[in-house]
């Protein structure tokens, strides 16, 4: 067996850990991004998880000088896009716009996930927050939830929702619970494509994120009956909350994070990370927000891994409250 001596050992020892640190440093001096940036998006284009990705990637995009491509992948409760991404390579070029319906509440919807909402991610930081609205068509019969629910009650199995991702589907399970109501569920790909049901007719409201229902709430299509956050939302400042509206103990929000896939090099995700913070402050994202009732909300990778670990046990309960069984 070779001897080597103390000071061989530590040169030895000194290379290995430079020849380890020489993708990290690489990664940092290459002037990342090189060439376009892809955003997969989990739901339809117009969603409200659309119109953030392309606000911020214009941001990136003036920041970098390089493209970004927004991918919408919708179907599946998100599913698709989050395979897509887990899968793909971990070189900081494709980043998942997520939210809570893929991060947090798939896991307790579905049996089986084509992906690991932990494993398969590494976390980048948080985008934004934001509440919820019901809505029904501007000609419905319904002028409050109380009226709603009247009407639900009266005609048990009658009345219908529509969903496009996880949160507008617990939203409307949360308000077939808390007022004792049997009400038809009827799924989408995608928020904006069950809105468009709705306007036409298909079905009777849904609870659908601020950022898609308020263009269509403010074009005189649609009509609020109230708003799923505790407190009221600033940009429909004279509709009630449901529970204000008689719906009591009624809570629900929602969140957009970004996310890389797992094993990306610590160097790209503080780059990616860094070019996102700047994003959300540039004016675009600030005009979606305003405009969305949207907050922005961002985050250290370490803080978004553990705000995921206390969402996902909060909409475990959520779902298991709303009597919902995994499909």
């Amino acid at each position: 067996m070779p001897h080597f001596s103390q000071p061989t050992l530590r040169r030895q020892l000194l290379a290995a850990l430079l020849t380890a640190a020489l993708p990290l440093v690489s990664a940092a001096q290459s002037g990342f991004p090189e060439r376009p940036i892809t955003f997969v998006v989990p739901f339809a284009a117009g969603s409200a998880t659309d119109q953030l990705a392309r606000a911020l990637g214009n941001a990136v995009s003036e920041q970098t000088k390089q493209a970004v491509v927004v991918d919408n992948k919708a179907g599946a409760s998100g599913m698709l896009a989050a395979q897509s991404v887990a899968r793909a390579q971990p070189d900081g070029y494709t980043v998942l716009i997520a939210t809570n319906t893929t991060q947090a509440a798939n896991e307790h919807l579905f049996k089986k996930l084509p992906y690991d909402p932990v494993k398969d991610f590494a976390p980048v930081t948080g985008l934004a927050k934001g509440g919820q609205v019901l809505v029904v068509r501007s000609d419905s019969p319904y002028k409050t939830a109380a009226e709603l629910v009247a009407a639900a009650r009266k005609q048990p199995g009658k009345l219908s929702f529509a969903s496009g991702s996880a949160s507008s589907r617990v939203a409307g399970e949360m308000f077939r619970q808390l007022t004792g109501t049997d009400i038809l569920h009827v799924p989408y790909k995608s928020n904006p494509n069950a809105l468009t049901d709705l306007i036409g007719g298909q079905v009777d409201f849904m609870i659908p994120d601020t950022a898609t229902g308020v263009p269509q709430i403010k074009g005189g299509k649609l009509r609020a009956l109230g708003v799923s956050t505790t407190q009221r939302i600033a940009l429909l400042a004279d509709v009630p909350t449901l529970d204000e509206a008689g719906v009591k103990g009624y809570d629900m929000s929602y969140w957009f994070a970004a996310y890389l896939p797992a094993h990306t090099p610590p160097a790209i995700v503080a780059r990616v990370h860094e070019l996102l913070l700047n994003a959300t402050r540039s004016a675009g994202v600030k005009s979606f927000n305003d405009s969305t009732g949207t907050t922005a909300w961002t985050s250290t990778p370490e803080e978004l891994g553990r705000f995921q670990a206390s969402e996902s046990l909060k909409w475990g309960k959520v779902i298991k409250a709303a009597g919902i069984e995994p499909e």
